[in-house]
């Protein structure tokens, strides 16, 4: 409640005491939240029944004090804000213009400088994108390159299991020749030796 009643005085304060408020505020919020923090460790010291209710009422002052916080740092920042624009108004006010005002003077060579501060960084851009663009398209020849001996290989592999293919059928062809071979010596052997005996 005494924070409360403080903070109806800073509106009608004037500029030289507002501060002292302010702090004096400040003050009370800070004792405030330590003496919660206390409250707090006796929460929970308290019989179980009565526990809950008791860190109810904790919470319920601690959101009432960090809503007067919350206030005294709005009321600040708009102070602030006046403040810097009194002062503001103040410098324009006292401030004097003469005919060979250095503040009136348009900086030539500062412009020229950042003139050609862009236009060598849009130059080093277009280089750099020129760069990239012949690594894009060696990337591209690099993959058409590729991909002719990627097929190139794909038709060796095809040959080659062709050729496999037919060296199977030919060892084939002439193991079975020399089955037959042998098996005609066989036979015309066997015919020989029944002949000969047949005519003697």
């Amino acid at each position: 409640h005494e924070v409360q009643a403080y903070m109806g005085h800073l509106e009608t304060a004037d500029k030289d005491s507002v501060h002292l408020v302010e702090n004096e505020i400040q003050a009370r919020i800070d004792n405030i939240f330590s003496s919660l923090e206390r409250l707090e460790l006796l929460c929970s010291k308290e019989p179980p029944s009565k526990r809950q209710s008791a860190k109810l009422r904790v919470d319920q002052l601690k959101y009432d004090v960090q809503h007067l916080q919350t206030a005294l740092s709005n009321f600040q920042h708009r102070r602030q804000a006046r403040e810097e624009q009194e002062r503001q108004r103040q410098e324009l006010l006292a401030r004097t213009f003469t005919a060979n005002d250095s503040a009136t003077s348009i900086p030539i060579d500062e412009s020229l400088q950042f003139s050609e501060a862009l236009q060598s960084a849009h130059r080093g851009v277009d280089e750099l994108l020129g760069s990239g663009s012949s690594i894009l398209q060696g990337l591209r020849d690099q993959r058409v390159t590729l991909k002719g001996t990627q097929k190139k290989l794909l038709d060796v592999a095809n040959m080659l299991g062709l050729s496999n293919t037919v060296m199977r059928l030919i060892e084939k062809r002439a193991l079975q020749d020399k089955y037959l071979m042998a098996g005609g010596m066989l036979l015309t052997c066997l015919l020989m030796l029944l002949i000969v005996q047949y005519l003697t």
